[in-house]
């Protein structure tokens, strides 16, 4: 029975880290709300806000793997939110033609399919180097 309630107890973990990553990432973003625009059919920042799910989930996959506990995995999966929410920026900071977060509004959805390609591509570099 032990390996069923572990299992949960991960599941609810990275529910949380998630939750908490997306309200990060939300008040990160001053020029909309992710969730009213995803409810108006706003197909990049759905596809955005898709990556850095997969993203965190990745890195909590491979933190759940290399972890003792639950705590390191909480640990490992907070510093892997810190280091996507770097990664997010960084990818604003290099995009001075345009900003990624004014684009997201207007729906332009190549630069939605490039942020998720950024979060999912990052979070696997950040999940392998967990050890």
């Amino acid at each position: 029975m032990e390996p069923f309630i572990s299992t949960f107890i991960y599941f609810i973990a990275a529910i949380i880290i998630v939750i908490i990553g997306l309200i990060i990432f939300e008040r990160l973003t001053t020029k909309y709300k992710d969730w009213e625009q995803v409810r108006d059919g706003n197909q990049a920042i759905a596809l955005s806000i898709a990556g850095k799910i997969i993203g965190i989930c990745i890195i909590l996959s491979f933190a759940i793997y290399h972890s003792i506990d639950v705590v390191e995995t909480l640990i490992w999966g907070a510093y892997g939110v810190v280091l996507q929410l770097v990664a997010y920026l960084i990818f604003e900071g290099l995009t001075r033609k345009f900003s990624v977060e004014d684009q997201l509004k207007a729906n332009n959805v190549a630069v939605g399919i490039i942020s998720f390609g950024v979060s999912v591509g990052l979070a696997f570099v950040i999940g392998s180097s967990i050890t």
